[in-house]
């Protein structure tokens, strides 16, 4: 008996056709999309920082951030210098720009470790935790929740800066707001119809 068909002994796998591993070789392709995510998460980066410096520069009185400052946020309040509700809307687009950040990085991590290859993380102290379980289903559960959370700092940027917005914008970001929620929510709960049932029947 040869040595491939003793019990234990590892199966030599088939090689795959060449039409068949073209195709799959084909999922290499979308590495420049991710780069270009990372370019993205770049100009985010630079972006902050912009904000963070024109912030810190209107705390000490720097009349030409504070102007900066107040046609980047389109606020409509009362002017004649830096206040709470400006300091408000500054770091809520401060938080913005993070969870939009924290959205590449599930988009560029997750969706390389799903559709390209293998990052081979398991035992690195620095894997994300919800890496290890991630899949096609997963991730578009998790994008979906971290876009809710990008629009509802959106929105609560809009409801604290309400004099500069129609009535008719604050409807219509609430009606998106709403919609997105539900959308999350059909797409988990179509994940877990998906999701086969455990031997216990739970």
């Amino acid at each position: 008996m040869s040595q491939s068909s003793e019990p234990g002994a590892p199966q030599a796998r088939p090689g795959m056709r060449p039409l068949p591993r073209l195709i799959f070789l084909t999922r290499w392709l979308q590495v420049p999309l991710y780069l270009g995510l990372i370019l993205a998460q770049c100009v985010y980066v630079f972006h902050f920082w912009v904000e963070l410096t024109h912030l810190i520069e209107a705390a000490v009185g720097h009349q030409q951030a504070i102007d900066i400052l107040v046609s980047s946020v389109g606020y409509r309040g009362p002017s004649g210098g830096l206040n709470e509700t400006m300091i408000m809307l500054v770091v809520l687009g401060l938080i913005d720009v993070v969870m939009i950040s924290n959205l590449l990085i599930m988009v560029i991590v997750g969706g390389y470790e799903t559709f390209v290859s293998r990052m081979n993380l398991e035992g690195h102290p620095d894997q994300p935790e919800w890496l290890s379980h991630v899949n096609a289903s997963v991730l578009k559960v998790k994008l979906a929740t971290a876009i809710i959370g990008i629009s509802s700092i959106h929105l609560l940027k809009t409801f604290i800066n309400a004099e500069a917005y129609d009535v008719k914008v604050l409807v219509a970001q609430t009606v998106i707001h709403l919609t997105f929620l539900l959308s999350a929510m059909a797409i988990a709960y179509t994940d877990r119809l998906m999701q086969p049932e455990t031997a216990d029947g739970h």
